[in-house]
């Protein structure tokens, strides 16, 4: 493939610390500074500095970097990439089985967090669809990666996963979107009915956030809205959503 604008890497590095900023402000995921993503978002600028924290996200790096691999990319922070991992686009179905899974044994040492028959459920799944995108690590991986080893909840799985949600209300600093939680029925992982949820615009200096309308579709993370997506993309994002809380529960 050809080169890829320095733009393209840039817009991102952007795109993905909005994702980041999320599970980081709650102390999960990457090193301790939510202010300095923060600031580095509503600045809309970024610098070495900035990827260097994001670099720093134990669980998301090594994914940019096998799925921007996979692919013959040369940079992990090509937007296409970042929205591959958080989203989900045509560059995940380019991806080797095995070579996904030494990655999950090397790069995330899932085959010593996990016991052995957890483990060869989990990897059963690559052969079925499986693929390294957030959902994947969420919903069916089971446990936070970062800084706190425990079982995901309903609530924890449904606040990590991306979700997305249609603006029906803009209040000020406030967003009310119309967003499918994730729920059991019948002891299985489901999406449930659309409820309202109210949601705070924590990036003030982001367009995408700042001019939202009714009837834009967003992306959630953490209770944190993200960017403003397409129809296309939330459809891609409920099809793999779907295929892996499919998964999920072939083991639950």
């Amino acid at each position: 493939m050809n080169a890829v604008p320095n733009g393209n890497v840039i817009d991102g590095i952007l795109k993905c610390s909005r994702y980041a900023f999320g599970p980081n402000r709650l102390h999960y995921c990457g090193p301790d500074a939510n202010r300095e993503i923060f600031s580095y978002i509503e600045a809309g600028a970024q610098d070495p500095g900035l990827e260097n924290l994001l670099k720093a996200f134990r669980t998301m790096y090594p994914y940019l970097k096998f799925i921007a691999q996979a692919n013959k990319i040369k940079e992990p922070f090509d937007s296409r990439v970042v929205e591959a991992y958080w989203i989900g686009n045509e560059f995940l179905e380019n991806i080797d089985r095995n070579k996904f899974y030494r990655h999950l044994v090397e790069e995330h040492g899932l085959k010593k967090k996990l016991d052995i028959k957890n483990f060869e459920r989990l990897t059963a799944k690559l052969r079925q669809g499986a693929v390294p995108t957030h959902s994947f690590h969420v919903l069916d991986v089971w446990r936070r990666t970062g800084h706190i080893e425990r079982e995901h909840t309903l609530e924890s799985m449904d606040s990590c996963r991306i979700s997305w949600g249609t603006v029906r209300k803009l209040d000020g600093p406030f967003i009310f979107v119309e967003i499918e939680l994730l729920v059991y029925k019948n002891g299985k992982l489901a999406l449930g009915e659309p409820v309202i949820k109210k949601l705070s615009r924590y990036f003030n200096a982001n367009p995408d956030i700042e001019g939202l309308k009714i009837g834009d579709i967003v992306s959630v993370h953490w209770d944190v809205p993200c960017e403003a997506i397409t129809q296309n993309q939330a459809e891609i994002l409920r099809k793999y959503t779907l295929r892996h809380i499919q998964l999920a529960n072939q083991t639950i």
